[in-house]
């Protein structure tokens, strides 16, 4: 049986990158520059690269770049997306716990909740965060985002959720202030209009 993250990502290319959390590349990618100084000599990994967003950007800047994603759909749009924009670069079907690479990159960017923190135990972050960190060389840099555990105890999820996306709707929330997990149902459609739920 599939995880939720593989069954949603098998047919969402085009719903995803309409989706309002994917509309800051420029800014964010902005953000990584000035955090590395503008060195073109950067090797960077784009761990859970989604549709190359981060990467093809990246690359259109001079940067040598490889991406990695659980999901070959997305992987495909982003080969796609690449040679459209005239931009060479290394995109591979990886799980983010196990990354094939060991002492190469300069830094390593998670962005918009690509790879961490979606898994289901600690344990399995934990992999990720392990991985990228063997991906770096001695001095390289992690740069990541994570969902604010803080945020549920201000303010609804579940209404915080269903008002901030155009596809989805949330139900059965449950947060757990002991270990900071939301548990949720996530209704939502691929791109075809075939409804999911996902647990």
């Amino acid at each position: 049986m599939k995880k939720w993250y593989e069954e949603l990502f098998t047919n969402y290319v085009e719903k995803y990158e309409k989706e309002s959390f994917t509309q800051g590349t420029m800014g964010e990618v902005d953000f990584i520059e000035s955090e590395i100084k503008r060195d073109k000599s950067c090797r960077i990994l784009d761990v859970g690269c989604g549709t190359g967003r981060h990467a093809i950007e990246l690359a259109k800047r001079g940067y040598s770049v490889t991406g990695v994603d659980l999901s070959e759909n997305m992987l495909n749009r982003a080969r796609e997306k690449a040679i459209d924009t005239g931009v060479q670069l290394d995109f591979e079907k990886a799980d983010a716990r196990n990354l094939p690479f060991e002492d190469e990159f300069d830094l390593v960017i998670m962005l918009c909740e690509g790879a961490f923190p979606l898994m289901e135990t600690d344990q399995m972050n934990f992999q990720i965060l392990e991985s990228a960190a063997r991906a770096l060389k001695k001095d390289g840099k992690l740069i990541f985002t994570t969902l604010n555990g803080l945020y549920p105890l201000f303010h609804s999820v579940k209404d915080f959720i269903n008002a901030n996306s155009n596809y989805s709707t949330n139900r059965e929330n449950t947060f757990d202030l002991m270990t900071f997990r939301d548990r949720y149902q996530l209704e939502t459609e691929d791109d075809n209009g075939n409804k999911l739920l996902l647990v």
